[in-house]
């Protein structure tokens, strides 16, 4: 009943019972993929909300959490041989760790300074990858990790990651979704509207913000080590800075602060970059431009359109982020929650009426008092 009497909720719901049945429309093993990458950041995107949306510790080196995650995991199985059901978990508590330890000099500072001391931490670790190489596999990585599901049918194998990324996703959601609107949660409101107040009130804000890095850290994690048994590769390539800035993107395209948001912009950004601009959309690889003058002769010029569909996208995007600015997934939600409660609609219906009423009542006293003879001045 918490689900069905609750708009937002009934939607999420049927949205999941319509992703679950997805496969059964005969999606073919490229689309699959599609989803399969838009679960994982989904998660990845999703803890990035938690920190930012909800603490307002700005992160611009997320993709820290994303490597370890994937390097302990791949690490663990090069070396000690240990099953990826055990190596992903002993992920997710190194990426716990390593939230903690980076979140005690990321605290010392505040704004700008601190997305500039989050964007250093994934190139040192890069830095740390190159210089042991005969440990990380340097520029090749940890390659041949073992997959999830190791069926000799390519889209048995596609299918089961689809099904196995979307649980994932709903039960990581779900978590994030309790610790968001628990207790702990209305603390991190509290730090993001009002710090010096939090301390007043006797709440210890440096542990709560470690809390926040911590369980920010370790969904970032899942969603790295996740992400490299599905490559079955863990390279340097997870620690660049597009990764750091991908969260960001997702986020503020779905809705900044609502954990759901995050998970509809991944849809959107992955369904537009390799669907829509690859597929439905479609340019030759290559345009030539024939240009013929009387005073030229006739010149051919390629065009790229490469470049071309990146540019098109990123307007497309940015275009997203101006129309709603507070996210698409924020404003349906809006929507849907006028229709939570029957008796405000009418309460709202019913002040309208009666502001027509109400205006029509003062044209009908204009009128009446413009027909009346002007009263004679008094004298004197």
């Amino acid at each position: 009943m918490h689900v069905l009497d609750i708009p937002p909720r009934l939607l999420a719901f049927l949205l999941l019972l319509l992703f679950l049945e997805l496969p059964l429309m005969g999606l073919d093993i490229y689309t699959l993929g599609i989803f399969v990458t838009a679960n994982v950041f989904a998660i990845f995107a999703v803890s990035w909300d938690l920190l930012v949306g909800r603490t307002g510790l700005i992160s611009l080196g997320h993709a820290l959490f994303f490597g370890v995650g994937a390097y302990a995991s791949a690490l663990l199985f090069k070396y000690f041989s240990l099953p990826l059901w055990f190596t992903i978990p002993m992920a997710l508590l190194a990426g716990f760790s390593v939230a903690l330890l980076v979140g005690f000099p990321c605290l010392k500072v505040k704004g700008p300074y601190l997305a500039l001391v989050t964007m250093a931490f994934p190139i040192i670790l890069s830095a740390v990858i190159y210089y042991f190489a005969p440990v990380t596999g340097g520029e090749q990585g940890v390659i041949n990790l073992p997959t999830f599901f190791p069926f000799p049918n390519y889209y048995l194998r596609k299918l089961a990651e689809y099904y196995f990324t979307l649980i994932l996703l709903a039960a990581s959601s779900m978590v994030v979704y309790k610790i968001a609107n628990s207790k702990t949660g209305i603390v991190f409101v509290s730090i993001l509207d009002n710090e010096l107040a939090s301390k007043a009130s006797g709440i210890n804000v440096t542990k709560y913000k470690l809390l926040a890095f911590a369980i920010s850290g370790l969904f970032g994690s899942l969603a790295g080590a996740v992400y490299a048994h599905l490559l079955t590769i863990a390279n340097p390539p997870t620690l660049l800075l597009t990764i750091s800035f991908l969260p960001v993107i997702l986020t503020i395209l779905g809705g900044l602060g609502t954990i759901y948001g995050p998970i509809v912009g991944a849809y959107i950004y992955y369904i537009l970059n390799s669907y829509v601009f690859k597929n439905v959309i479609r340019i030759p690889p290559l345009w030539q431009i024939h240009i013929v003058t009387s005073f030229l002769p006739e010149i051919n010029s390629p065009i790229y359109t490469d470049y071309l569909m990146l540019l098109v996208f990123t307007a497309v995007v940015v275009l997203l982020a101006i129309k709603w600015p507070r996210g698409t997934a924020r404003l349906v939600v809006d929507k849907l929650k006028d229709l939570e409660e029957a008796r405000e609609i009418e309460k709202r219906a019913r002040k309208r009426r009666l502001n027509i009423r109400r205006s029509v009542d003062k044209l009908q006293a204009v009128f009446k008092g413009s027909k009346k003879k002007p009263e004679p001045a008094p004298k004197g």
